[in-house]
């Protein structure tokens, strides 16, 4: 049996489960760190008798079924795509990566965040020099907001929770903390256009920004809806400025795919340049060359026999919890 942290009747319980059994073109990983998407996993606690929870992760290659050629047993690997807050993970191959030289498992385990970074900035359809707003600086949000600044875009946050905001601010990006501040900054640039896209980050689907964020868009602008957010809008708000909302689905293409996902099938590079495991391998080396630091925006860390306690404190003491990594085993930090 291994053990595994589930949402059970709208609290996260610690129980005993049947380790995973390999099955062609999949991979059995031993999971060394998990990492906590805490919008998203409260929402699931809260909203489901029987929820699967986390979907990132590193670990050690134990065993590789049929197909698999890229990584080999006993090889640090990501994965994404999977319940992550168990000791063992059976990953389809296209969504287990090789951690390169340089980066720690701690920082691998958020591949899977970082591959849905990476998509829904590529959903905004950003050039050199635009602009754009995130709504909402969770885990999520900030690590858009960090490869967007690496991108070398002009990016501004919003979010109600001042420490969120001196996280991003440490990194160069500015930070507002309400919309008002958002306001006077944006009137007090004679170079302001508007927001070439916004990145809508929250997650509640009791209110939705779209509204919102369609004001903070320039003519034609884009909105994409990355959390788990309401998304009713003003037709006439759209039909003023033409702009287009957009939902970004998750790492990218390839998700909930059974062909790519189930039974290994690559899609051919000529046609789908970004998968979402091309996205994966894209997260891991902009750590490996230090376009991004990761480090800073660990938070807390705790076994996992302690995550159920952690969700507790995430909704008691949220300014408090940002990046969350989950211990499996006892390797140190590498």
């Amino acid at each position: 049996m291994m053990r595994a942290v589930k949402g059970i009747n709208g609290s996260a319980q610690l129980l005993e489960l049947p380790p995973p059994e390999m099955i062609p073109q999949f991979v059995k990983v031993k999971t060394e760190y998990s990492v906590v998407s805490v919008g998203t996993e409260l929402m699931m606690i809260q909203n489901s008798g029987d929820a699967n929870l986390g979907y990132s992760a590193s670990g050690i290659v134990e065993e590789v079924g049929e197909g698999v050629t890229h990584v080999v047993p006993g090889q640090k690997v990501a994965c994404y795509g999977v319940p992550a807050h168990r000791e063992f993970l059976l990953v389809p191959k296209h969504l287990v990566t090789p951690i390169p030289e340089g980066v720690t498992l701690q920082e691998a385990a958020f591949v899977g965040i970082g591959a849905i970074a990476i998509h829904a900035l590529r959903q905004a359809s950003l050039s050199f020099g635009e602009a754009m707003i995130i709504a909402g600086l969770g885990i999520l949000g900030q690590v858009i907001a960090r490869i967007a600044h690496a991108a070398s875009y002009r990016v501004i946050g919003l979010e109600l929770m001042e420490e969120r905001c001196r996280t991003l601010e440490a990194v160069g990006a500015k930070a507002c903390r309400s919309q008002v501040e958002l306001r006077r900054l944006v009137e007090s640039d004679p170079s302001w256009l508007g927001a070439d896209a916004v990145m809508l980050c929250a997650s509640s689907r009791k209110h939705s920004m779209v509204d919102d964020a369609i004001g903070w868009l320039r003519d034609r602008g884009r909105v994409v809806i990355v959390g788990d957010t309401g998304t009713e809008f003003d037709r006439d708000l759209l039909f003023m400025k033409e702009a287009s909302v957009h939902i970004s689905r998750a790492g990218g293409p390839g998700r909930y795919e059974h062909t790519y996902e189930q039974q290994g099938v690559d899609y051919p590079l000529g046609y789908v340049r970004w998968t979402e495991g091309r996205n994966m391998g894209e997260f891991l080396r902009l750590i490996a060359e230090k376009r991004i630091d990761m480090q800073s925006l660990i938070t807390n860390e705790c076994a996992l026999d302690e995550l159920p306690s952690m969700y507790q404190s995430c909704l008691e003491k949220p300014q408090q919890s940002m990046g969350i990594v989950v211990r499996h085993g006892k390797l140190k930090p590498a």
